[in-house]
């Protein structure tokens, strides 16, 4: 998966005493909800750089509640347990699936809503300091990687119900946004993952040579095992002989 921090906090709107209580009553509850989402993002960031740096097995609740700046019981305020903390990764990342999906103009075909969200997903993460981090965690931790696909079924009925608006009321049509969903969700990770991995930064021709291989997967081509910068795998190659 890839992954990348909400926007820092936004500075909340002046209220103006003369305006009445109706702005004041919607004002307010704003103002907690970015606080609570700022302090959301202390207590993650903290996380991560402890998970990176001792371990994420290693790593206890009080870590993190001392590297943010606050008490443990203020930290259970946000997160119920060290996983629910991973999982907050998935979690953003299914939020930036969803408003990529939205935000495609009302023209757009299913498909190109599907290609577009990918790329702009994709490039968001591979430019994040924290996406490289959270990969590096998922790799050393098995217990990080399940803890973070708890939350997987979640988000990806999320991300379906993002996609479903776009498509007629039909069960078959319920069954297609979901499996766009978990495509979406695997695609743009898999493509970043392998930037990564081969210190690439055109993520484009990652994806693009992703969907194809998907399409030559699925439709029987020898060309399957063809990398993304062109070149085919030992596999492949094996299998062309």
């Amino acid at each position: 998966m890839c992954y990348a921090a909400h926007d820092a906090m936004k500075p909340s709107p002046v209220i103006d005493s003369n305006e009445g209580a109706p702005d004041e009553i919607v004002s307010a509850p704003n103002f907690r909800a970015r606080k609570q989402q700022a302090i959301r993002e202390i207590i993650w960031d903290s996380a991560i750089d402890l998970f990176v740096q001792n371990g994420y097995d290693e790593t206890t609740v009080d870590d993190v509640a001392q590297a943010a700046g606050i008490s443990q019981r203020s930290f259970f305020r946000y997160f119920t347990t060290k996983g629910d903390v991973m999982a907050y990764a998935l979690l953003t990342y299914g939020d930036q699936l969803i408003a990529a999906i939205d935000g495609c103009p009302e023209t757009y075909t299913v498909s190109e809503v599907f290609r577009e969200t990918v790329i702009r997903v994709a490039q968001e993460a591979l430019t994040h300091p924290r996406t490289r981090k959270v990969f590096e965690i998922l790799k050393k931790s098995p217990a990080a990687a399940a803890a973070e696909m708890s939350r997987l079924g979640e988000v990806q009925g999320l991300v379906a119900k993002a996609f479903l608006k776009l498509l007629p009321e039909s069960p078959e049509c319920e069954f297609a946004a979901g499996l766009l969903a978990g495509i979406t969700l695997q695609i743009a990770g898999v493509s970043v993952r392998w930037c990564f991995e081969h210190g690439e930064q055109e993520i484009l021709a990652a994806i693009d040579q992703a969907l194809k291989t998907l399409e030559n997967v699925l439709c029987g081509s020898r060309q399957a095992g063809e990398r993304p910068d062109g070149k085919s795998s030992k596999g492949s190659k094996a299998r062309e002989r």
